[in-house]
């Protein structure tokens, strides 16, 4: 069957490959609600006649804020097949985010999840005079539905006037409209084709089994990531769960048994520390078995060829023990977990493919649609502990032969950034590379490595140069910690500001008598102090003098996307971090 060209045109293969699969389910009134292809197509086609009815022309920009849902892709296909952008947002952003972004891009109608949303999106509607109107998904009394866009494209079809559309829309036309997530300073609207991302779709069609039926889906759909492996869910005729929350993914899990899901670094580093807390409540014989199960898994290699058959017949007895219970939580057919949007922590990579739950890594960015490279398990050597894979098809990567910049090109890089073309001549060179800003190597075996990001790193007063975030994802190795940010910017030392994992610190301090209330008292008690100065003097063992961390401060607040210390897809903000701690790290260099 020919490949997709343009995005909807998944919907026609869906249909002709397995029209009796469920496309998407999601959780209403507490039980799973299937939807079909028929629906799909339907409810897409009949956004498209209704914005077509409003007025809405080729190019124009129509924006979603809303979590995963079969509603979103709908809306997604509607407004792809009638020749507008869909402009996705996070829903976990400020108003004065919304204003900027809904401003500059020149959106005229808005579609949003809910009622908070649209308390949210009123307290700004004065200054967006060009929104012409404002729909929910759920249904508010008195408020302007997608059952109302529905009834408007029912009234007014016209399928072949669709058609015609769709015939002149091409696969490098822009497909959609994604902001940047402004984790260095303002958002910038990056410009994807469907050429771009469907590039990356079929470059990792072959990793999946081909008897996967069941993804789970809890990531924002406006992440370009999950919303791409969405696309590679409904390519491969994967039924799609969207579960209810990320606090319910185990319990979703548990209920649906996907075989796959994608995931952040984060979310993977806290189960793992899920995981650790739970072994550190056991006694005697148990706890002796679970953390030699534990040590087991950091030793696991990923090659079969390159384990022996004594760590063969130990690894046998832990999955009996322990790792067996550690895949239940989710469910009895998983099989992947795909990491992506930064480096995963090695040790991380190689316990949960011991426990059966093999980890691969991709590397890119919105700019790239998003996947430069990605983790081929056929490749002669399998998967690689530290590697992020091999380029995909298509693709030309070089590195710069000085500042070892990863630099890109090819029909994944971006048309370019929306009404800011200074900004896109700088990030793409006249001979067509993006430059990604981060920094890595390939070695001989064609393997990708990342080893930081131009951006963030700084300069000593001893003209030593740091990257703070190797730095960071070192010591985030202790499940002590849950975030941390390096500095020293023209200083003598590195040092760092450290967010702890107070879950696990509350019940360590209960094991060794810690008495607090708050967690100020327990952050300021010397023997929280002597603990995390253990961990600190663990860590700088392994890094060179220049990279050791000198002082450390511990803060009580727990960094969020509503405190705007983390991006929404859970990287750390520096400059709003370095400007709410700016005494306490004043305070570190004195």
């Amino acid at each position: 069957m020919k490949e997709p060209e343009r995005l909807f045109d998944l919907i026609d293969r869906r249909r002709e490959l397995c029209p009796e699969r469920p496309v998407f389910s999601n959780k209403k009134n507490g039980q799973w609600e299937k939807h079909y292809i028929d629906e799909y197509i339907e409810k897409s086609s009949l956004l498209s006649y209704a914005f077509m009815h409003l007025g809405v022309q080729k190019g124009e920009h129509i924006a979603l804020i809303s979590t995963g849902r079969p509603e979103w892709n709908y809306i997604d296909m509607g407004v792809q097949m009638m020749g507008a952008v869909l402009l996705p947002i996070y829903p976990t952003i400020s108003e004065s985010e919304y204003l900027y972004i809904l401003s500059h891009a020149e959106v005229r109608y808005l579609i949003v999840e809910g009622e908070t949303l649209y308390k949210k999106i009123g307290s700004i509607r004065n200054q967006l005079p060009a929104i012409k109107e404002v729909y929910t998904l759920n249904l508010i009394e008195g408020v302007p539905s997608i059952n109302d866009l529905y009834a408007i494209g029912d009234s007014h079809r016209d399928p072949d006037g669709l058609q015609a559309i769709k015939d002149s829309i091409t696969t490098d036309d822009v497909a959609t409209l994604i902001y940047t997530s402004g984790s260095t300073g303002t958002p910038k609207g990056v410009m994807l084709s469907h050429r771009g991302i469907i590039l990356n779709v079929l470059g990792i069609k072959e990793s999946p089994g081909k008897d996967w039926t069941r993804a789970l889906s809890w990531m924002p759909l406006c992440h370009i990531y999950e919303r791409m492996m969405n696309y590679l869910y409904q390519y491969l005729c994967m039924e799609i769960y969207y579960a209810e929350s990320i606090a319910k993914v185990a319990e979703n899990a548990q209920e649906t048994n996907p075989y796959m899901m994608a995931a952040v670094p984060r979310f993977i580093e806290k189960m793992y520390d899920k995981v650790f807390r739970k072994g550190e409540k056991l006694t005697g014989f148990k706890k002796k078995v679970f953390d030699w199960a534990l040590d087991l898994g950091f030793d696991y290699e990923l090659n079969d060829k390159k384990r022996t058959l004594w760590y063969n017949i130990r690894h046998s007895v832990a999955d009996r023990l322990v790792y067996a219970e550690i895949r239940k939580a989710l469910g009895a057919n998983f099989h992947m977990l795909v990491s992506g949007g930064a480096s995963i922590q090695p040790r991380l990579t190689r316990f949960f493919s011991a426990v059966g739950l093999d980890l691969y890594e991709g590397y890119g960015l919105t700019e790239c649609s998003p996947l430069v490279a990605v983790t081929n398990s056929y490749a002669e050597e399998g998967r690689k502990v530290g590697s992020v894979g091999f380029v995909l098809p298509g693709i030309e990567v070089q590195i710069h032969p000085e500042s070892h910049e990863i630099m890109c090109r090819g029909g994944n890089v971006m048309k370019g950034y929306f009404k800011a073309p200074e900004l896109t001549a700088e990030a793409i060179d006249s001979e067509g590379w993006f430059h990604t800003g981060d920094t890595g190597y390939i070695d001989s075996g064609g393997y990708m490595f990342l080893t930081g990001r131009t951006k963030n790193m700084f300069k000593t007063s001893m003209g030593k140069f740091v990257n703070p975030e190797v730095i960071e994802e070192r010591f985030k190795e202790s499940p002590f910690i849950l975030d941390m940010m390096v500095v020293g910017e023209g200083q003598k030392f590195a040092a760092a500001i450290i967010a702890p994992d107070f879950d696990m610190l509350k019940d360590w301090c209960v094991r060794h008598d810690v008495v607090a209330s708050t967690r100020e008292e327990m952050l300021a008690s010397k023997t929280v102090q002597e603990r995390y100065q253990k961990v600190i003097d663990k860590y700088n063992a392994t890094l060179g003098n220049h990279e050791q961390v000198k002082r450390f401060r511990l803060v009580p607040e727990v960094w969020s996307t509503e405190n705007r210390f983390l991006t929404p897809t859970l990287k750390i903000k520096r400059n709003n971090i370095t400007a709410f701690y700016k005494k306490e790290i004043e305070e570190l260099f004195v």
